[in-house]
């Protein structure tokens, strides 16, 4: 195992152990005394804002602290990233991470941060892509979207959220698999990929389920067929991409909070029970799994242990792939 990597995860076991004690214990008689952000890589509107949001209004009323939703698109998400990794760790300042995470490392040369910069809190959710076409592409099924593909080389356009964004990365495993040459458009986000989508300006889209589950349902975009290996618990009546036709296609996404290395262990404990406790809420987790979110809440050592083993997942896609940033 990496040096980065074993830190990491002793970074996740520390959180672990401290829950052995009574949160009130734990707790900094003056935490939190200001205002909390959460970081979020993508522009407004898409499925991290919207987890984002559901956080931070549940926190702002369990801590008694405002917690603020910052959007810090660009870069491939690496901008947030490397913001939050050298961010003071007093927890004050905290990151909604997404696959991008584990899978910047093996996309770009210099990416400005290291797994160990980065400590846990929870796996929050998970959410398989989707692909969708819009108005400009009316085919109904993934078997017509890739003999149209096959006739017409370079012919269709595929959005997705970013260079290096799972929707990239999707795209590219479906273009291996099914022979096909698509045109990526990467986009600096899942909202605004949508949004043109809607209005025909591409042809498709790969994108997180959430981002795309309102327009599916009022009929605007098709869906073709979901990432994961399983059909999508609030969203049963749209089939996998390996039941249309690619037999073996298997990609999940995952959402999840961390705070910069270092930060007090109480804190990150406090932050997982509450975190917990919002996403285990009957009403929220019935409203996020209605989007097209699978409800994990996990412990910080579950989030460290999906990291370290979906890096190298990742890492052998962009090889496999030959995947690029432009």
């Amino acid at each position: 195992m990496y040096p980065a990597r074993r830190k990491f995860i002793a970074l996740a076991l520390g959180s672990l152990g401290a829950s052995a004690f009574p949160i009130s214990a734990l707790t900094n008689t003056n935490w939190p005394n200001k205002s909390i952000r959460i970081i979020v890589p993508v522009p407004a509107g898409g499925s991290l804002d919207i987890l984002a949001r559901t956080l931070a209004k549940g926190l702002t009323t369990s801590l008694n602290q405002a917690v603020i939703v910052e959007n810090m698109a660009g870069g491939g998400s690496n901008i947030a990233f490397g913001y939050v990794a050298k961010a003071a760790p007093d927890g004050y300042t905290l990151l909604l991470g997404w696959d991008s995470l584990a899978i910047n490392p093996s996309l770009y040369p210099n990416p400005p941060y290291k797994l160990d910069q980065f400590a846990p809190i929870s796996l929050a959710i998970t959410a398989p892509q989707v692909l969708v076409v819009g108005p400009k592409l009316p085919v109904k099924n993934l078997k017509t979207f890739i003999e149209v593909a096959r006739r017409n080389p370079g012919a269709i356009s595929l959005a997705n959220a970013g260079n290096g964004s799972p929707g990239h990365l999707a795209g590219t495993l479906l273009e291996s698999m099914a022979d096909i040459k698509l045109s990526n458009i990467p986009y600096k986000g899942g909202a605004p990929a949508v949004a043109d989508l809607v209005a025909g300006h591409v042809d498709s889209l790969m994108v997180t389920l959430p981002a795309a589950i309102q327009h599916i349902r009022s009929g605007r975009l098709t869906a073709l067929g979901i990432s994961s290996a399983k059909r999508s618990t609030g969203a049963p009546e749209i089939q996998t991409i390996a039941e249309a036709g690619l037999a073996g296609y298997d990609l999940n996404s995952w959402q999840g909070v961390l705070a910069p290395a270092g930060t007090p262990q109480n804190i990150i404990m406090l932050l997982n029970q509450e975190i917990v406790k919002i996403l285990k809420d009957p009403v929220v987790k019935k409203q996020l799994i209605s989007e097209g979110f699978e409800v994990i809440a996990s412990s910080p050592k579950t989030l460290a242990d999906y990291l370290t083993t979906s890096s190298p997942k990742w890492a052998k896609l962009i090889k496999d792939s030959g995947a690029k940033v432009d």
